[in-house]
């Protein structure tokens, strides 16, 4: 067991289609977190994000049990592409016309980062009401460009691992990106908010 914690995920994931059910316990320790966030960030309902997790999780098993993945560094935007589809079909079944709607329930201050920021009590109550001023913008942000946002700033995925991950090419992230910091400057202005972290 202990070797199999100085493993990388990809080489778990080859361990787990191999026979070793340990393997897959350390990959579901190492990304439930990071997955489970995401999914819930783009469904904004815990109930229905514990379901999705839970069949993104039994179609990762599947997947690897029938030797599907293909090891190549990047499992954990394999597994976010997993989720991405399973969110894609359960809003077709429901017959949504966006990933993502709306609401005041809409906020990502469900993920931790108090932590994050250290220094005084100003500077930390400035930092925080920066970081509330871009959830509020984020908010306001057609729903690829919100995707692309929370998984580069708050899942730190690569480019590339957001390309694979909602199925476009590089430059189509790269573009969606762009296009919401463009749109959360011009917000930003029009609303009279500073967005400069200390």
């Amino acid at each position: 067991m202990e070797q199999l914690k100085t493993m990388t995920d990809e080489q778990l994931a080859i361990k787990y289609m191999e026979g070793n059910n340990q393997a897959f316990d350390i990959l579901l320790s190492r990304n439930q977190n990071k997955l489970f966030a995401y999914i819930l960030f783009v469904v904004h309902d815990e109930g229905l994000a514990n379901d999705v997790f839970q069949e993104t999780f039994v179609k990762i098993i599947v997947k690897l049990q029938n030797g599907l993945y293909e090891p190549s560094g990047l499992f954990a935007a394999w597994c976010m592409r997993i989720a991405h589809n399973v969110i894609m079909d359960t809003f077709r079944r429901k017959k949504a016309r966006h990933i993502v709607e709306p609401n005041e329930d809409n906020d990502l201050g469900k993920l931790r980062h108090s932590q994050v920021w250290e220094g005084n009590r100003e500077g930390r109550y400035v930092n925080e009401q920066v970081l509330r001023d871009v959830k509020t913008l984020m908010d306001k942000l057609p729903d690829p460009q919100r995707e692309v946002v929370f998984m580069r700033f708050y899942q730190q995925m690569s480019f590339k691992e957001i390309a694979d991950a909602t199925q476009v090419s590089i430059n189509t992230a790269l573009g969606r990106m762009r296009y919401a910091v463009l749109n959360m400057r011009k917000m930003a202005k029009k609303n009279g908010i500073v967005l400069e972290i200390e």
